[in-house]
């Protein structure tokens, strides 16, 4: 890839295949398809249930999964995936198996990195016939002993050739970092751990922030770098009209609906320009398969309307040192943020972003 273009970075969702613990709480088979297949329009013009196109409704045990993913977007010109991990604490992982069999594997020969989902499983986050929001597993936090533990069990990822680095240090993010006590001792401990096996000097930490108020504690945490979750910049355009959707959806039942037109340019801030925050590209976002009414749906996202987003976003980083762009996501079907292409709009999402990564390409 040319020095001078954005370096792509995808969110990957690894929960497309069964786990006993989804079985049991689910019931048998349940993966993030359950969700996405049985989701219904909600409004008029509403597009769902959203359905694969080329990759169909996969599984992750199957490797040419994984190799036909990788090559979708290695032809976009995105760098790599962030797979989401998930440690609990005391050894504790789940949907590991995707991740930890492309580095046993060494397949896909497409870089990736790791981003760490530290926050406890709600069952309304998967699923809105939860009933009640019931801890499915508790994230916890043991100490030394586990973050030790923690690093050497993702070991042999961060050795591995394709480990996606920034200034030669490998990039690892935290998603809820002020949730995490302790985490300027745990940066401490691991970047002394990476520099005692010989596999770096320090990680590239980076830290999700909600919003931009977050940035100066992160910092001061020890973070190289922030980016700062779409989620606070999607409805929000003033309080008054937040508190009326807000209030709407307790007494109608309804999801909130924001045109995706009307958001994009508020996807981009001042902020954005320095250098240790990552700005982020969003095609769409429809959390109704797992939420339904209590969504919030972004409409009528259009690959037209993608590129004009994605311009204004690689315009920002185009100074920069690093040019990185957290792109959210690859594959997040249930939350209707995906580039994989889809009965609906085919490939074109990928060629949106494609058209300026790899060749111009006009709509």
């Amino acid at each position: 890839m040319e020095s001078n273009k954005a370096r792509v970075i995808a969110y990957y969702l690894p929960q497309f295949h069964p786990i006993p613990e989804n079985d049991e709480w689910w019931g048998k088979g349940f993966t993030e398809w359950t969700n996405v297949g049985k989701a219904r329009p909600l409004f008029k013009g509403h597009y769902q249930p959203l359905v694969p196109a080329d990759l169909g409704y996969y599984d992750l045990r199957i490797p040419e999964v994984r190799e036909e993913q990788a090559k979708l977007a290695k032809e976009a010109g995105i760098e790599g995936f962030c797979y989401w991990h998930y440690w609990f604490g005391d050894g504790k992982r789940l949907l590991e198996m995707p991740f930890n069999e492309v580095v046993s594997s060494g397949k896909p020969d497409f870089p990736f990195c790791l981003g760490w989902a530290n926050e406890s499983w709600q069952a309304k986050v998967w699923n809105r016939e939860a009933g009640e929001n019931r801890t499915l597993i508790e994230q916890k936090y043991p100490g030394e002993k586990d973050n030790e533990d923690h690093f050497y069990e993702l070991l042999p990822a961060f050795q591995d050739k394709r480990y996606i680095r920034v200034d030669g240090n490998p990039f690892f993010l935290i998603y809820k970092p002020l949730q995490f006590p302790g985490v300027s001792d745990f940066i401490k401990q691991w970047n002394a751990l990476l520099k005692k096996n010989n596999v770096g000097e320090k990680f590239y930490f980076v830290a999700n922030a909600y919003n931009e108020d977050e940035y100066l504690a992160l910092k001061q945490l020890g973070f190289d770098a922030v980016t700062i979750n779409p989620s606070s910049r999607m409805i929000y355009k003033s309080k008054i009209v937040t508190f009326i959707r807000k209030v709407a959806r307790r007494l109608f039942n309804v999801p909130i609906v924001v045109n995706y037109s009307s958001v994009i340019d508020g996807f981009t801030r001042d902020i954005d320009k320095q250098e240790d925050v990552i700005p982020f590209i969003l095609p769409n976002w429809d959390h109704s398969p797992r939420s339904a009414k209590r969504a919030i749906v972004l409409h009528k996202s259009t690959p037209q309307l993608f590129q004009k987003h994605v311009k204004k976003v690689f315009d920002v980083v185009e100074e920069k040192e690093n040019k990185l762009v957290i792109l959210k996501s690859w594959n997040e079907w249930g939350e209707g943020n995906y580039m994989e292409p889809d009965l609906k709009w085919g490939k074109g999402y990928l060629e949106a972003v494609k058209s300026y990564l790899i060749k111009k390409i006009e709509f």
